[in-house]
């Protein structure tokens, strides 16, 4: 099985953050967004990961060597693949299209999700989908009584279908899409100025593959602050006790309310700490109520209230606001 995962752009709605980092190598509780996604897929499929293509942009060598060591952890090959202009995700796709033959998983980097199914691989075609309250604002699928998709619908003004698509497609012949990738890029035909993969996918309907879909437990979308930092809280809530307390924490005249995330060489004093909460390495908490938050490596905070909150790396933060956004390398005192 080879993964093509597209994460070129630059996730401004994710700033100051990704001013520092790659949105998908943000930490949630303890793992990148990336590495968290190919962990789940890799318990989806039954057979092993041969190959990874990572669609970027400049992220430079540290970055690069860490999706290169991500991909051996699956004994899988790295393909570090650019796409150096924003030309829409059947362009992203298109930049890996050396992948594209035989079974091929594409999935964007900035959705997990919880399941607890498998992979049906007999099937031409997988769209991973979740019912939605909104439709309006995500691409949806329209399925027959069998469960196989009969339209794409961007975006619908009225309502058609909920089943969202979260961004994570299986094809069992790359091959195909490729094709019409392909057609679609040689002809220019584009959709709001970009070559989508709705679009491929349409042909590809069009031109006998039957899509079914599958179905997620839950949809954890990594695209703003808040949604990360419910994000955050959910990953958390579904960790084990063992996986959530790797690393022994130094607690002293504290309360921690479960569930929450310890990394390395975490100290808290005098708080009060959870439930959903992700402390990365080094993280040191004096006098202070942290909730429904996300804390980088190596950050400070002491006498602070502070809830729905997302602090990056090296952070030194004093004070009582209760809703923070805070980049790397901040000092608040």
């Amino acid at each position: 099985m080879k993964l093509i995962i597209p994460m070129a752009g630059m996730g401004k709605r994710m700033r100051p953050h990704t001013l520092t980092v790659p949105k998908p190598l943000i930490k949630v509780a303890g793992k990148s967004i990336v590495e968290r996604l190919i962990y789940k897929l890799a318990d989806f499929v039954d057979e092993p990961i041969t190959d990874i293509a990572f669609i970027i942009s400049n992220f430079g060598l540290e970055v690069e060597q860490y999706l290169i060591d991500l991909a051996a952890q699956f004994n899988a090959k790295a393909h570090l693949v650019y796409q150096d202009q924003p030309l829409g995700t059947a362009h992203a796709v298109h930049c890996a299209k050396e992948l594209l033959q035989g079974p091929v998983i594409v999935a964007f980097a900035d959705t997990l999700f919880l399941a607890d199914n498998k992979l049906d691989q007999n099937a031409d075609s997988l769209i991973w989908v979740n019912e939605v309250e909104d439709p309006s604002q995500f691409g949806v699928v329209i399925t027959d009584t069998e469960n196989r998709v009969v339209s794409f619908v961007e975006k619908p003004k009225s309502f058609v279908s909920n089943k969202a698509i979260i961004g994570i497609y299986y094809f069992k012949y790359g091959e195909n899409l490729l094709k019409e990738i392909n057609h679609i890029i040689d002809n220019n035909l584009r959709g709001n100025n970009e070559y989508q993969l709705t679009d491929a996918l349409e042909l590809l309907k069009n031109n006998g593959t039957v899509f079914k879909t599958t179905s997620v437990n839950e949809w954890l979308d990594c695209g703003n602050k808040n949604a990360t930092v419910y994000t955050n809280g959910r990953i958390v809530n579904s960790l084990s006790a063992s996986e959530r307390k790797q690393f022994d924490a130094d607690i002293v005249n504290s309360v921690i309310i479960e569930p929450c995330y310890f990394g390395k060489n975490v100290k808290i004093l005098n708080s009060v700490v959870g439930p959903n909460v992700s402390l990365e390495n080094n993280v040191y908490i004096e006098n202070s109520i942290v909730n429904n938050a996300m804390i980088n490596s190596n950050s400070v905070l002491s006498a602070a209230n502070i809830r729905n909150s997302m602090i990056g790396s090296n952070v030194e933060y004093r004070g009582t606001m209760d809703d923070l956004n805070i980049g790397d390398f901040t000092q608040i005192l």
